[in-house]
């Protein structure tokens, strides 16, 4: 490789990997730049202890309330970013989510194009990343051009039998779309695959189906713990320079394009700190909203316990239902997505109750079902991102919580009304990335919105931004699959345009 790439990549999340994937085979010059490193195959990747009691995979790193109170947040900086960590659930948003649609406390504003411009992605990522999925159980489930590759990850026992209670009372849980191998991921370890590392285990994320396929190509190279500090613009409104931070020395790269792929708050950062006297508010930034409507899905733990269940399942999250999607129900607003968390052990929930004896979490926790209610976070321009010096100061103002506790308050009548007596819940604050998403979004009108429909800069016509921060709204499903969906039609568009020049 020349020492002047065709295209630079900053992140190897599910966007970077993926935008290289779909661009490896066009025989441009690719160079990706990872903050982090990989994770290396150690026993500590199944050590639940470690993971969620000592923190072992957190970063060193805080970041900022608006009143300068620091947290530290939950993102990950390795090859395939959080993915690494993910679920491995990779839903379709649904028809109606590039619809506007009305909600109790505002509007989700429409995608500046509909479903169907994506969906044959959908299909392409979905072969990426061999989903394991079904169709015909999820009523909401929007259209398929292909039907999934692999059958989906079968129910243990135990969530068996609580998928037919759910199906007594009227509702529709349907198979999770899954990216893991389930056979490979137990015979590492007997334990569940959501928010544990995934180092070549079975689980498809964006390093092990994505960044794989792209590395393949002798075009294509990747170079790790190298940190992106600032992008430099010309007189030209191009970007002309990367710079990065390698081994402690300052590096400067260029190329004819830029694809900015470090998540939807780093993203967003380096922007706002690449600001310079031509572009005060920072780069992509005319419009005034990179950084602006962010949002993260309001979502909480809900699990039932029964001392008639017995749940010795060991990964459990295979179904999920969307009976509140639409509409809560009852002709009213949407209220959201629920789906069933990886298995919670005592040692996972010590984390969240560290006064409480381990031994009695096994007790509890042998006895409960684990859900996870998920609704959407309408998007809002004093939702923000900011920077401070060095600081990241969040400014999340949360929207729609109302719905999500209807949601929750629905969700537990239902387990109370299939044998669960006993329903505790808990929401997730800050620290969790649960889907952070929408702070440099794409639209067709410049004035206010950083990106047009190819996640190309209206700024700067070099530089592409591709992950989550692209997302014009959040619905109330996973987004890794529609980032993946949109990071391969990017790819296409760049290689029948970009390249072609």
């Amino acid at each position: 490789m020349s020492g002047t790439p065709d295209i630079i990549i900053i992140g190897s999340g599910v966007g970077g990997s993926t935008v290289a994937a779909g661009l490896a085979a066009t025989g441009a010059e690719i160079l990706i730049l990872e903050a982090g490193d990989h994770i290396a195959d150690l026993p500590v990747n199944r050590d639940q202890r470690a993971i969620f009691q000592r923190g072992h995979f957190r970063p060193k790193e805080t970041w900022y309330e608006a009143n300068g109170k620091g947290f530290n947040p939950g993102n990950y900086y390795n090859v395939g970013g959080n993915s690494k960590f993910y679920g491995a659930v990779l839903t379709r948003y649904r028809r109606e989510d590039f619809e506007t649609i009305q909600h109790r406390e505002g509007v989700s504003p429409a995608w500046p194009f509909p479903y169907e411009v994506l969906e044959p992605w959908y299909s392409k990522a979905e072969r990426l990343y061999q989903v394991r999925g079904t169709l015909g159980e999820d009523p909401t489930e929007p259209h398929h051009s292909v039907v999934y590759e692999y059958p989906p990850v079968p129910d243990e026992p135990p969530i068996a039998d609580v998928r037919a209670r759910l199906k007594s009372k009227g509702l529709h849980p349907a198979s999770l779309p899954l990216a893991v191998d389930v056979e490979a991921w137990l015979s590492k370890a007997r334990t569940p695959w959501d928010a544990h590392p995934n180092s070549r285990d079975g689980k498809m994320d964006a390093e092990t189906a994505a960044l794989e396929v792209a590395l393949q190509h002798a075009n294509v190279r990747l170079e790790t713990n190298a940190r992106v500090t600032k992008l430099e613009a010309g007189q030209g409104g191009r970007i002309e320079r990367v710079t990065y931070i390698k081994e402690g020395h300052e590096v400067t790269a260029t190329s004819k394009t830029v694809v900015l792929s470090a998540g939807a708050v780093q993203s967003s950062a380096l922007l706002l700190r690449s600001a310079n006297d031509r572009y005060k508010n920072g780069l992509a930034n005319s419009s005034d909203q990179v950084g602006r409507n962010f949002m993260n899905h309001n979502a909480s733990a809900v699990i039932g316990v029964s001392p008639s269940f017995k749940n010795t399942s060991v990964y459990q999250k295979t179904f999920a239902f969307n009976d509140f999607y639409l509409s809560d129900g009852s002709g009213g607003p949407p209220l959201g997505n629920v789906q069933l968390l990886g298995r919670i052990s005592g040692q996972v929930l010590k984390g969240s109750l560290p006064r409480v004896p381990e031994w009695v979490l096994n007790i509890v926790t042998g006895h409960a079902i684990d859900f996870y209610a998920m609704s959407e976070d309408i998007p809002n321009p004093d939702s923000r991102v900011m920077v401070d010096g060095d600081r990241i100061v969040l400014q999340w103002q949360r929207t729609n919580w109302a719905a999500h506790l209807e949601l929750v308050a629905k969700l537990k009548g239902i387990l109370k009304s299939i044998g669960f007596p006993l329903v505790l819940s808990r929401p997730f604050d800050k620290r969790t990335p649960s889907h952070q998403c929408g702070t440099i979004r794409i639209g067709d009108d410049p004035t206010n919105a950083p990106l047009d429909t190819y996640c190309r800069s209206y700024d700067h016509e070099n530089l592409f931004v591709v992950d989550a921060s692209f997302l014009p709204t959040s619905a109330a499903v996973n987004p890794a699959l529609t980032v993946a969906s949109q990071a391969l039609r990017v790819a296409d568009h760049i290689a029948s345009k970009d390249l072609q020049r």
